[in-house]
């Protein structure tokens, strides 16, 4: 009983993909190799889910077409190329960093640095004030304090 649970259990929480059984390659090496491109894709309707994980129209037509460049005779590059000259790099799960990517890649590291200079120039000039004024009362405020605390 404990090991159909399991079994049921595992099967359940396996990633169901949404590839059909009408878009399956009859050639196992050409469907492999489509399986593969599918998971680097992303599906433009459900963001950051590949289209080979996506139920979506888009993503089905995306699948349909990544098979036809394979069959067409397309090395796997030529595939991502020609639905990255379609769609844009934003297609792809993991974008290269090349072109006017470079500026996203170097945004973050470049926005730590700035808070970072931001931070230590607030911190030395709060040192600069603090140190700079008096934190002693004169002997006037002093009393004054004093005939203010006794009313």
């Amino acid at each position: 009983m404990t090991v159909r649970l399991a079994l049921v259990l595992l099967v359940w929480a396996s990633a169901v993909l949404a590839v059909q059984p009408d878009e399956v390659l009859d050639d196992p090496a050409l469907e492999g190799r489509a399986r593969e491109l599918s998971k680097e894709l992303r599906c433009l309707v459900c963001r950051n889910e590949s289209i080979d994980e996506s139920n979506a129209d888009l993503a089905r037509d995306l699948r349909l077409l990544v098979r036809e460049r394979l069959v067409a005779g397309d090395s796997d590059e030529d595939a991502i190329a020609f639905i990255v000259d379609r769609y844009g790099e934003y297609v792809l799960l993991r974008p290269t960093t090349g072109g006017s990517n470079w500026l996203l890649w170097a945004a973050g590291p470049m926005m730590l640095l700035l808070a970072g200079g931001i931070g230590v120039g607030y911190l030395r000039n709060r040192a600069r004030a603090t140190g700079t004024q008096e934190t002693s009362l004169s002997s006037e405020e002093q009393d004054r304090l004093r005939r203010i605390l006794d009313e």
